[in-house]
């Protein structure tokens, strides 16, 4: 269990909040590429850690991102015009370049009074088909943390965005859970469990394709520079040797799941205190098609997932759309990996209270993710560097691999040693 001062302390992330001063000290994804698809698209309105902003698109291809309420009069930018190298407000015509420069002030046209002002800007980068920025102190900006997944080639990664409404704990508790993906998965991990056998799951791009049946794996867990990582250790049938699934939990949200030939990096970032946008990138060494990852995820139902607007409106309406008719076939009764997490994650309520559990030994990750979270949020209140920040991240992996008795699993992703030591 969380005592409700810890979870308060973890789960809460607007201005002047323990979790959301320390999740300003990171550059975080606003939005993905795709949503701002050319130069002078639509403006984006975007919610980052309780507070609202817009992400656009210029004439030239540049992303910008300003607080959401024009400097002016406070209208709404999102419903701005962008034109000729700036995002226009409607209200008075008052235009800004994406550095924050005030271009023009047609109600007030002296160019003295333009000169003297800027408008809120924030730094932003584009990469690896997430728009990327940073919300936090100037003075304590971080270089930009390359990942893998950005250095694959585009027909080789899928670049995803979920719109939950629940807090964003909920969603990374979930990804960090190895015992629940046997169990919650049962369909795509465990095929033939009705008969009460095992036959792998032969997708190769689906992450929830164990290659054990072993529904109570063993933990083992090593801090790094990054957060932690950790193997959940499941028996196999050849003797002597266990399958080992390596996670790593990428301070402040972040995490790596492995498929049979592709890896799933994860952001579960906090719009606010009881909103999540989930960021799913899937990158490999074959291509892969956003049709695909769509279906896996059992998010090509237009019913509970709007693919333009990247809500995810799943609700208890209709049970999150569960068919129990199905449920002597379909263990869960819903179909998708991220259908199936989400769902449990609303299940939750928006707003999780952890002082009720009651945890068992497979929840070590979870009890981890939380005790580094809290340090991290110390680290930062006294003037430290949090695990992660302005750090070289494409070393960081996730694996399911066989491991022989006297091996160590450490030496599966010896990056993540490197990255230690840096």
């Amino acid at each position: 269990m969380l005592n409700s001062k810890d979870n308060e302390t973890i789960c809460r992330v607007g201005p002047a909040t323990p979790m959301g001063e320390l999740m300003r000290r990171y550059w975080h994804p606003v939005c993905t590429s795709a949503q701002l698809p050319v130069p002078d698209a639509p403006p984006l309105r975007v919610r980052l850690l309780g507070e609202s902003y817009v992400v656009f698109r210029d004439t030239e291809g540049r992303v910008g991102m300003l607080d959401e309420l024009c400097m002016h009069r406070g209208a709404s930018l999102a419903l701005g015009r962008v034109e000729e190298g700036g995002l226009r407000c409607l209200y008075h015509g008052w235009k800004f370049h994406v550095t924050g420069t005030v271009m023009e002030t047609p109600n007030h046209a002296d160019p003295k009074y333009r000169e003297r002002m800027k408008a809120p800007a924030y730094p932003v980068r584009e990469a690896g088909g997430l728009v990327w920025a940073y919300v936090g102190p100037k003075d304590l900006q971080p270089e930009f943390s390359q990942y893998a997944f950005m250095e694959a080639q585009p027909e080789h990664r899928v670049a995803l965005r979920i719109n939950v409404n629940c807090n964003y704990l909920q969603l990374v508790e979930g990804g960090e859970d190895s015992s629940h993906v046997g169990v919650l998965h049962t369909n795509m991990a465990r095929p033939g469990w009705k008969d009460d056998s095992f036959e792998p799951n032969p997708d190769v791009v689906n992450p929830a394709a164990l290659l054990s049946n072993d529904l109570e794996p063993t933990l083992k867990i090593e801090e790094t520079a990054f957060g932690f990582q950790y193997v959940a250790l499941r028996k196999t049938n050849e003797a002597g040797v266990k399958n080992a699934r390596v996670v790593p939990f990428i301070v402040p949200y972040g995490r790596i799941i492995p498929a049979p030939a592709f890896l799933f990096t994860v952001f579960e970032v906090p719009e606010d205190d009881t909103q999540t946008a989930t960021y799913i990138v899937v990158h490999g060494k074959a291509p892969v098609s956003e049709d695909k990852i769509i279906e896996l995820l059992g998010l090509d139902d237009t019913r509970y997932y709007d693919r333009k607007s990247c809500v995810y409106t799943s609700t208890w309406a209709d049970n999150f759309g569960q068919n129990r008719q199905r449920m002597s076939e379909s263990w869960t009764g819903l179909r998708g990996v991220e259908v199936e997490d989400a769902t449990i994650a609303l299940s939750q309520g928006p707003f999780y209270d952890r002082s009720k559990e009651h945890l068992v030994p497979a929840d070590q990750a979870v009890v981890r993710v939380r005790r580094t979270l809290l340090n991290a949020i110390k680290l930062a209140a006294e003037n430290g560097t949090p695990p992660g920040v302005g750090l070289d991240l494409r070393g960081v992996s996730a694996c399911d691999a066989p491991l022989k008795d006297g091996e160590l699993w450490q030496d599966l992703l010896p990056t993540h040693r490197d990255i230690a030591a840096a």
